[in-house]
């Protein structure tokens, strides 16, 4: 089984040469946010994923998480893991200082996530759902919520969970039927839950969920949900964990994936209700749920090109090793082979640019926190907003076939559990389902994050695209004309669909999923565009590492050749309509 190697250069390259994350926080009055300290965090964190989170990996896979009759027992050695990543001070990276946090840039974070989720899959979903839960209580807790809890959930202490879906709605929230009452200072919430990760384990003292649920007065549909939070264990006076709520996992799913990660049926209000606190204002829950819908978003997108990585490294690292065929009457590692270096290129290609556009998104939200001038901060917003569905669904699908890719190179070996590789094909094939499907991700993103400004904001996306090809001095032709093309086969097919759209009203939706992935291609090709043009130019100052810098730009041509061109056949496939699709009824399926 491959040894896990954090992508440190390639990593840095962007952050430093495409984000400018240094200027990025000095201008916002972050000075201490430097290179140096970029560099310090990425090495430390690099060292803790592969020293202790990839080592455990595969015990995950092979020892489920089980349920026992007082909780859920985590996969062997995870608590000892936890325990020692809470010590180093990791789930505090970008906490509020008020409680306990370091306060440093969205983009350092998920960079430094990119190496959990990588290392670990399954394990790191629980740091990456406290996260979310954090920011949710940041957003819209009260004054009393977060000063009895956020601390906790900062330093990692106690970790944090959504728990949204219930047997009966999936991904339709208007109709959950969990109760919350009033009595006093609380509620009592009874109802159960599906699908929760992390929802129980022994790894921290408490457990912070936060629960969607209706209130007796509630209004039907999604303006009746509000928000709770619903802790594991009731604090004694003291602010410390103190007798038991009501409310446990009753079952574990058995999965696919991510074996390492318990997902678990929650109930609750078994024995008269669990006592929980309202997080904002009633019937206003779903936009708490979005402040944390989104995060996770972004974050299982990031998630794709974690485990994308891992399975590439594993894929590169056979085909150095496993001798097969000749070439010229001598036997040969099959990397010589084209169809090999066609794969791995593609891997290497697809990889680069689905962390060159994680790392932008996750910049902007750190633009949009540090702008200083409103209209610029609200520029920002909107660009996350858009970027969040791509992101989410595009990296998603593209670590499909990456997985698969790596799998592929390993030919019949790759099949054997033994090897390792086929653990990230089966781990990554959640990935386009949590959190919203890539349907869901893309109707958001036609119906909510195009729609909603009347194209605006993908408007500027599409003009700062064309601007980076008018500047593009360091670059092959080949490649800035096969951007410049895809970029416009892309405007002439949103021009289209508008059209198309007045005369077949669900053209949109039925070419919803391949717009999205249309613009995540395009998107890719644009952070490599990005990478060459500064390569090039650090080559021509004789600046930095020639084999690396060298390697970026020959990648960025296998991605205009292997992978852009595939967004003008999803221009077909956008327009195609839904005249044939709806034709069909349900007996000719």
């Amino acid at each position: 089984m491959s040894d896990y190697r954090h992508p440190r250069q390639d990593a840095l390259f962007l952050l430093n040469e495409l984000i400018d994350i240094e200027a990025l926080c000095q201008q916002g009055g972050e000075e201490e946010v430097t290179a140096d300290l970029i560099a310090a965090v990425l090495e430390e964190a690099a060292r803790f994923g592969r020293e202790r989170l990839a080592p455990s990996n595969r015990i995950g896979d092979l020892n489920p998480a089980r349920l026992e009759a007082d909780g859920v027992q985590e996969s062997p050695g995870f608590a000892e893991i936890y325990r020692a990543f809470c010590d180093a001070g990791w789930p505090s990276l970008i906490g509020p200082a008020a409680y306990g946090g370091q306060a440093l840039p969205n983009a350092l974070s998920l960079a430094v996530h990119e190496i959990w989720n990588s290392a670990n899959l399954a394990w790191a979903l629980c740091p990456l759902l406290t996260q979310g839960a954090m920011e949710a209580l940041i957003a819209h807790g009260s004054d009393d919520l977060k000063s009895q809890w956020l601390e906790k959930l900062v330093s990692g202490e106690w970790t944090g969970t959504m728990n949204l879906t219930e047997p009966d709605a999936g991904s339709d929230l208007a109709a959950i039927r969990t109760r919350a009452v009033p009595e006093g200072d609380h509620y009592r919430i009874s109802g159960q839950k599906i699908f929760i990760t992390w929802g129980d384990h022994r790894m921290a003292d408490n457990i912070v969920h936060l629960v969607l649920a209706r209130l007796p007065d509630a209004p039907p549909g999604v303006k009746g949900i509000s928000m709770f939070l619903v802790p594991k264990c009731l604090l004694n006076a003291d602010g410390s964990p103190g007798a038991r709520n009501d409310l446990r996992a009753v079952s574990l799913e058995h999965k696919l994936g991510i074996h390492g990660s318990p997902t678990c049926v929650m109930s609750y209000g078994d024995n008269g209700g669990a006592i929980g606190y309202l997080i904002g204002e009633a019937h206003r829950g779903l936009q708490c749920m979005f402040t944390m819908m989104n995060s996770a978003r972004q974050a299982v997108g990031l998630q794709g090109l974690a485990v994308a990585e891992r399975a590439y490294q594993a894929a590169r690292d056979y085909a150095r090793e496993r001798v097969q065929g000749e070439i010229e009457g001598q036997r040969v590692t099959i990397i010589h082979h084209p169809d090999v270096r066609r794969m791995l290129a593609q891997m290497k290609a697809a990889n680069e640019a689905m962390r060159g556009l994680m790392y932008e998104a996750a910049a902007e939200v750190d633009r949009a926190r540090l702008a200083r001038a409103e209209d610029d901060r609200a520029a920002h917003r909107a660009r996350v907003a858009l970027y969040t569905p791509i992101v989410k669904g595009w990296l998603t699908e593209l670590a499909q076939e990456v997985t698969s890719l790596a799998v592929q190179v390993h030919g019949g070996m790759g099949y054997v559990e033994e090897t390792g590789v086929a653990q990230y094909y089966r781990d990554a094939r959640i990935l386009p389902i949590y959190e919203g499907t890539t349907g869901i991700q893309a109707l958001d993103l036609v119906g909510r994050k195009i729609a909603a400004d009347g194209g605006q904001a993908l408007a500027a996306l599409l003009e700062d695209i064309a601007g980076t090809l008018r500047d593009a001095d360091r670059v092959s032709a080949h490649l800035r004309e096969t951007l410049a093309a895809a970029l416009q086969s892309t405007r002439d097919t949103l021009t289209a669909l508008m059209q198309r759209q007045q005369t077949d009203p669900l053209c949109a939706q039925t070419g919803s999923v391949a717009l999205l992935m249309q613009l995540g291609y395009l998107c890719g090709g644009w952070m490599h565009l990005r990478a060459a043009q500064r390569a090039g130019e650090q080559l021509e100052q004789g600046l930095g590492d020639d084999a690396f810098l060298r390697a970026r730009r020959m990648t960025a041509e296998v991605y205009a050749d292997q992978l852009l061109p595939r967004c003008f056949a999803l221009s077909h496939a956008v327009l195609a309509g839904s005249e044939q699709l709806m034709a069909l009824n349900e007996e000719q399926f």
